[in-house]
């Protein structure tokens, strides 16, 4: 499947170019939260976007929707029988403190809440003839918005899947996270020895996939070939991953096979990299036991931007595009000693290299993993 189309807005700026050269820079796209109260909280840091909040302080009502009239903004008019995907863990839940006892949604006052309700209002802004539907999969949904997109257009069900990601940080997730011990104090350290938790972020990220008669027929350039995909579950707890990583790992072979490649094939890797004991330590045990440490490139993205929890794995597979085209694989932020193990897969420093393939991987709680594998256009 063909990829036409590939944008992001981060914490690091609009625009994947702006992502990308601050990743290479290594950037820090945090800052203190006030669009509400942090101080009962473990941290007061997070990867806020400017422009979401009211004037004074919290979250515009419409915030959610904002994001994604951004997002869509520079997207070339889509064919009306386009197919629209969203996803989104949460959607506009900050608007949850001000429902009434008993909300009606159909009158329209809550944009945003449920979060079923953004397919349809993005495909009526996009012109398109049906409403869509959204993927919420833990902090794995993106990765498998866009491993049924691809599925949808081998199949020949759909010729052109428009993938759209987005989810905010809002109290109602930053107090969970902050709850259950995942976040630290300070900025995620992925892989670092000294981590102490994530840092939670939110970002969006727009891409089109298509078929390629249609790919070659359209006025969009193709920029890269997803090539293959997996998703497996390892179901051992609610929220803690499996630490012989039998989900991530199977999903990571599910996509090698569906690509026709092996793991020696593989260059690049873009780790979920959240910056918490469990995840990076199971992720580890995942890379090293299929890949080789030696030849491979991996590295985390969240120490620059945080957690993007539903996005994170759009944003990922829109840099996998990138990192095609520059062939330069950016630095872990927040790694200064690599956990056992981490080097020299992760590095601090950007890295060249010379071809794909490259894949993306994320996990989420329930036990979700997704693989995502992208090469240069053949």
């Amino acid at each position: 499947m063909y990829i036409t189309h590939a944008q992001t807005i981060t914490p690091l700026g609009h625009g994947l170019d702006a992502l990308y050269q601050g990743l290479l820079d290594a950037r820090e796209g945090f800052s203190t939260v006030t669009r509400f109260d942090t101080s009962s909280y473990v941290s007061s840091l997070a990867g806020i976007i400017p422009g979401l909040d009211h004037a004074d302080t919290g979250l515009s009502k419409t915030a959610i929707l904002d994001l994604a009239s951004d997002l869509i903004r520079d997207l070339p008019t889509p064919d009306p029988d386009s197919l629209l995907i969203t996803a989104s863990t949460k959607g506009g839940i900050d608007l949850i403190k001000d429902l009434p006892p008993s909300p009606d949604f159909r009158g329209g006052a809550y944009p945003g809440l449920p979060v079923s309700d953004l397919p349809a209002r993005l495909s009526r802004d996009l012109g398109l003839h049906r409403p869509g539907f959204n993927i919420s999969a833990a902090c794995a949904s993106s990765a498998i918005a866009l491993a049924k997109a691809s599925d949808l257009i081998r199949r020949g069900r759909e010729h052109t899947v428009i993938v759209v990601a987005l989810d905010l940080v809002t109290e109602y997730v930053f107090s969970g996270f902050s709850v259950i011990g995942a976040m630290g104090p300070g900025p995620a350290m992925p892989f670092d020895r000294d981590r102490k938790g994530l840092t939670l972020g939110e970002g969006g990220a727009v891409l089109v996939l298509t078929n390629r008669k249609k790919a070659e027929s359209g006025a969009s350039p193709i920029l890269a070939e997803l090539m293959g995909w997996g998703i497996a579950a390892d179901a051992v707890h609610l929220t803690a991953p499996d630490r012989a990583a039998s989900g991530l790992k199977t999903a990571i072979m599910m996509a090698c096979k569906g690509a026709g490649i092996t793991p020696a094939d593989m260059n690049v890797i873009c780790a979920h990299g959240t910056g918490t004991v469990y995840n990076d330590a199971m992720e580890l045990t995942a890379i090293r036991d299929l890949f080789d440490p030696e030849s491979t490139m991996a590295h985390s993205i969240k120490g620059s931007v945080g957690h993007s929890l539903g996005a994170s794995g759009a944003i990922e597979a829109a840099l996998c595009v990138k990192y095609l085209e520059k062939k330069i694989v950016p630095g872990t932020k927040g790694l200064v000693n690599p956990d056992q193990g981490a080097a020299p897969l992760f590095s601090p420093g950007n890295r060249p290299f010379l071809k794909g393939p490259v894949m993306t991987s994320n996990s989420g709680f329930g036990g979700i993993n997704a693989a995502v594998i992208i090469q240069e256009a053949r």
